[in-house]
């Protein structure tokens, strides 16, 4: 696989109210009314005798974003980011005019996306009805928000080109972009693509040409990104709406087919490569890019793409950010991993155990402030998973019992046959914590 969209974790939900509501003709839930109605701040792209520069009320605006579900707004502003990104108008937490006031109460604007339904959720765009009856949903989302002062863009879809066949999808784009702009003069447009493809920019070029630009999403792919632009001759401007860890379908895995994920540390290094060597010298048409995920998801395991811990911990990586928004380091940062073993050995040496049988774990962590250092084990069956699309994923829970820890060092009581994975965690008492794990497999 050499792609994935990174729908929210409740983004399955959603797709479930965007159909029912296309089929049945559902109003949108209403939201809450902003306290005072404001007026919108012009955004526009200009191009400059340099290439291409985001212009916001007049003024060059400079993106520090991070993409967003439910992640804490005032933490992004707190590090000095600007600006986020999410995937949907509505879900089972909060509505677009909640999300579009916290994030102007905090000085953040907001690329909001009309969840567009993609292909591979058994939308058909050869279905006229169903395609206008989108069209005029989505139109009410403009209607209700195009003045909001935090509205930064409208991002159309998220990579509709995940496994699709059928390209009037981005008729449909197109048709919803002229749409946008007929009715806000103020906000650009762009749809989002799923990897990086010659024949989807193509696509896009023939069949969508009212968009503003093409952002474009990218993981371990991200380190060709230049050679892609040199290669096909792209010359507009973009955006790159989704960077970050390295996925789990471009890692290397064990023999019986576990992801080998990178610790905590290893992640926050591949965070500053990615912006240093790639996005950071693309800026002449690179307007704006978006961190992923300022928060937490299940994706595989509950630590792959997250900056932050489930329970709400500041990972190294949010460390890189902030210095990558400031130019300089937080006054505290995050314990980092030089390790972890489970019987003596790494996650790449394809461990194996015997059921029954108790085996040593290590994490050998570094705290750069000096603060004592806790820590936590946990064992969990390997993901089952097999969504693609970043598609919602139910939590693993621990298997208890089977972990003897209080400190840097475990002893593990190996279950039964199967796979497992084993979590280190580590917490300085400053809100910050790393974490490793090892997959692991138990014969008889």
């Amino acid at each position: 696989m050499t792609r994935r969209p990174a729908f929210g974790t409740t983004l399955a939900r959603v797709a479930g109210l965007a159909m029912m509501a296309l089929a049945v003709g559902l109003p949108s839930l209403k939201p809450i009314q902003a306290a005072e109605p404001s007026t919108a701040i012009k955004v526009e792209v200009v191009k400059t005798d340099d290439g291409y520069q985001l212009y916001r009320g007049g003024k060059p605006y400079f993106i520090k974003g991070a993409g967003r579900e439910f992640g804490d707004i005032a933490s992004l502003a707190a590090h000095g980011g600007n600006s986020i990104r999410n995937w949907t108008t509505v879900n089972d937490v909060e509505t677009a005019q909640e999300v579009l006031d916290v994030a102007h109460a905090h000085g953040v604007t907001v690329a909001l996306c009309l969840p567009m339904a993609a292909e591979h959720w058994g939308f058909d765009y050869d279905d006229e009805e169903a395609v206008a009856a989108q069209l005029e949903q989505f139109r009410a989302d403009v209607l209700k928000y195009r003045n909001h002062p935090a509205l930064l863009a409208w991002i159309i879809g998220n990579e509709l080109n995940f496994d699709y066949t059928n390209s009037k999808v981005y008729d449909a784009v197109n048709d919803i972009s002229k749409m946008i702009h007929e009715l806000d003069p103020n906000h650009p447009t762009t749809t989002t693509v799923a990897g990086l493809f010659p024949e989807v920019l193509a696509d896009i070029s023939e069949r969508a040409p009212d968009l503003d630009f093409v952002s474009l999403q990218a993981y371990g792919q991200l380190f060709g990104l230049p050679e892609f632009i040199a290669e096909t001759g792209y010359d507009q401007p973009f955006f790159v709406t989704e960077w970050g860890a390295i996925g789990w379908w471009e890692v290397d895995n064990t023999t019986w087919g576990a992801p080998l994920e990178a610790n905590s540390t290893e992640k926050a290094q591949t965070y500053l490569r990615a912006y240093r060597e790639k996005l950071e010298p693309m800026e002449e048409q690179l307007i704006g890019s978006y961190v992923f995920l300022w928060g937490q998801k299940q994706e595989r395991t509950p630590t792959w793409f997250g900056l932050f811990t489930e329970a709400g911990e500041e990972t190294e990586a949010v460390d890189v950010m902030h210095y990558i928004w400031n130019g300089k380091w937080p006054d505290n940062r995050s314990p980092r991993v030089d390790g972890m073993t489970l019987d003596g050995r790494p996650a790449a040496a394809n461990v194996t155990l015997t059921a029954g049988q108790t085996y040593d774990a290590g994490f050998d962590v570094v705290d750069p402030d000096g603060d004592e250092v806790s820590y936590r084990w946990e064992l969990k069956p390997e993901s089952q998973a097999t969504q693609v699309g970043g598609a919602f994923e139910e939590s693993i829970q621990n298997l208890d019992g089977l972990v003897a820890a209080a400190s840097a060092t475990a002893r593990i009581t190996a279950p039964k046959p199967g796979a497992y994975r084993l979590f280190a965690y580590a917490y300085d008492g400053q809100g910050h914590a790393a974490h490793a794990n090892i997959p692991f497999l138990v014969e008889p």
